[in-house]
This record gives structure tokens, sequence and C-alpha cells, in this order.
């Protein structure tokens, strides 16, 4: 079983309250979200593993049974171009959990005009594999948001 933790410090939200289709239908997979403390921060990773995928405003941290886990560093934020985003690792590095990953500020995000919500997805997943799911209250970077079979 896996835990994920949360990537950032803010307020669970659940995947339903994400302003996106694709995440709120859990399309890309099961999870949560958190809407962010409004400051500069690093959003770490959410569990031990190998970047797979590196953007500056997503990354994808898959740990040693095969699980993927997305952040998503706000809505719509591929817009943004990486301006406000500084990446603090490389794709392929092996990072543990609560590891700085990217640096940003989500009052910047929102002066942008974009969502800072951040949406914590098991890639892959199934709604009945993920347990202990976080969709309430306050949450610090590092607390655990779901397990996974």
């Amino acid at each position: 079983m896996t835990s994920v933790t949360s990537p950032i410090a803010g307020r669970a939200i659940g995947l339903a309250a994400v302003p996106d289709p694709v995440f709120s239908g859990a399309m890309v997979g099961p999870g949560t979200a958190i809407d962010p403390v409004r400051e500069p921060s690093e959003a770490v990773s959410p569990a031990h593993g190998v970047i797979v995928s590196l953007h500056p405003h997503a990354f994808v941290v898959v740990d040693d049974q095969g699980h993927g886990v997305l952040t998503h560093l706000g809505i719509d934020t591929v817009q943004l171009n990486g301006e406000g985003f500084e990446l603090l690792v490389n794709k392929g590095d092996t990072v543990t959990r609560g590891q700085a990953i990217v640096r940003w500020n989500p009052s910047a995000v929102e002066a942008a005009g974009k969502s800072a919500i951040c949406p914590v997805v098991a890639l892959e997943a199934t709604a009945d594999a993920l347990g202990e799911l976080r969709e309430d209250g306050d949450v610090k970077a590092g607390d655990v948001l779901f397990s996974w079979q």
C-alpha cells in the first residue's frame, strides 16, 4: 500500500470541486484536490519515487509499486508557459517524499487569471483502490491525502 501525502499546504476540497471537468469528473484518475495557502511556497513530492513527467505546472512521481501520482499546480496553468514556476529537480530524478519539486506562488497564478486549485491524482487507478481519502479540512505539506492499495 502506498500513502500519498499533500504536496502543499492548504485546504482539502476533493476533486468534485475542481473548476475543470477533466479533473472534477475523475477522467485522469481518482484523488483529491488542495486549495493552497496563498503565499510563495515549494510543492513537494507526495511519495518516494522517480519523476517520470516534469513541467513547471505539473509533475508525476512513480513509486516502486508502479503507482503514478500527478500533482497539478493550478488549473490551466500550462497557459502561463512556466512563468512564476521554478523547477527544483529534473525528469528522471529519484525523489523522496517531502522533497521540493517546484517553487511557485499561488497568488501569482490567480493574478494571471487562473485557478490555484491543485489536483493530486492517482493515475490509472480506480476509485475503490483508494482509502482514507481527504476531501475536507486543513492540510500541511506531508499530511496523508489517501492510501492506494
